[in-house]
């Protein structure tokens, strides 16, 4: 019988996950996240739970919450090395979606998943969800960091991001206002947002990467990474001002299937492709993929990002409001009398 041996010893740092490494995350996040919390914060970051108190700020209080990711522009970040704005684009996606029902961003969580945790992308990760709380309002009240060898090749990670917002019950945006004659005021976005990124890095290889090219007086690898527009602040002082009818946020599945989803059944949407004039980014991408209209339409936001509901009547007062919050816009549409089948008609 062979003589036994005794087994080397093993770390968890031998089996890839450094822990010291991510106390180190921590301790570098810590200010950040410090400056994102709003009075209503309860504890600081650490705990098991995070503790947010809602009493007091709302008479009847409808929580709304939102989860997302940012699809695969996470892929052409980590291709070019720019980790600071993902995490704005991040908290964009969640928030704008809580907003559309007439919520407040109250906080927010993240989670951050890679194979060999890598400090300094991931404080940058993190300094961006940070940034895009304090554009929103929001707490970045918690969050889970994962070091998970083999789940991910080297240089890779994933992101999801979660909220809960809150709104008044007699205040809850539900499309129930919505009227025939209804006007769409579209707002811009800042480019593709998070969303088609499947395509535009297709696009953007079979094209031979020309992150240089000038599109419209910017880089394209710019425009390409420009971070989600956040419309929170500018939205909600909107609201306590005038009756906006129904919101919605433009992401994927684009103008054709984002806006209709606030729209009662038995109404439509004429949009009027003459009113929207795509932006340089959108035009290179769909000359250099030869990408027709309608999967223009349904794919990107095409330069809308966010697009309010309301009456006829109110359209002026509402517009020079968004002039002076410095929110570009102008009407694309109206809504119609359902035409059987299709809901939706851009001409």
């Amino acid at each position: 019988m062979p003589p036994l041996t005794t087994p080397t010893p093993l770390t968890y740092r031998d089996a890839g996950v450094d822990i010291d490494a991510g106390n180190e995350v921590v301790e570098r996040i810590k200010p950040l996240v410090k400056r994102t919390f709003r009075p209503e914060v309860m504890g600081g970051l650490g705990g098991f739970g995070a503790l947010f108190n809602l009493s007091g700020k709302y008479r009847e209080p409808v929580l709304v919450s939102g989860t997302d990711g940012v699809g695969t522009k996470l892929k052409l970040a980590q291709q070019l090395n720019r980790h600071d704005t993902i995490g704005i684009d991040l908290v964009g996606m969640c928030v704008n979606d809580v907003l559309v029902q007439g919520a407040e961003p109250l906080f927010f969580l993240d989670y951050f998943a890679t194979g060999k945790l890598h400090v300094d992308t991931t404080v940058s990760v993190v300094g961006g969800i940070a940034k895009g709380c304090e554009l929103a309002g929001c707490a970045l009240i918690g969050g889970e960091t994962a070091e998970m060898p083999d789940m991910y090749p080297p240089g890779e990670y994933d992101l999801a991001g979660f909220t809960v917002g809150a709104v008044e019950k007699s205040m809850l945006l539900d499309g129930a206002k919505v009227r025939e004659g209804d006007v769409l005021l579209g707002i811009a976005s800042s480019g593709p947002h998070s969303n088609g990124y499947s395509l535009v890095r297709r696009i953007y290889d079979r094209a031979g990467r020309p992150a240089e090219l000038d599109v419209g007086g910017v880089k394209l690898v710019d425009a390409l990474m420009a971070p989600t527009t956040i419309y929170v602040k500018p939205i909600l002082e909107l609201l306590g001002k005038h009756d906006l009818h129904a919101m919605a946020h433009i992401t994927g599945g684009g103008l054709t299937e984002n806006i209709i989803r606030v729209i009662p059944d038995g109404l439509g949407l004429d949009i009027e492709a003459s009113a929207i004039a795509l932006p340089p980014v959108f035009e290179w991408l769909q000359r250099e993929g030869a990408v027709p209209n309608p999967e223009m339409w349904r794919t990107f936001n095409c330069g809308v990002g966010f697009v309010l509901v309301l009456a006829p009547g109110d359209v002026a007062a509402v517009s020079a409001d968004l002039q002076r919050l410095g929110l570009a816009h102008r009407a694309i549409g109206q809504v119609v009398k359902a035409r059987g089948e299709e809901r939706v008609h851009i001409g």
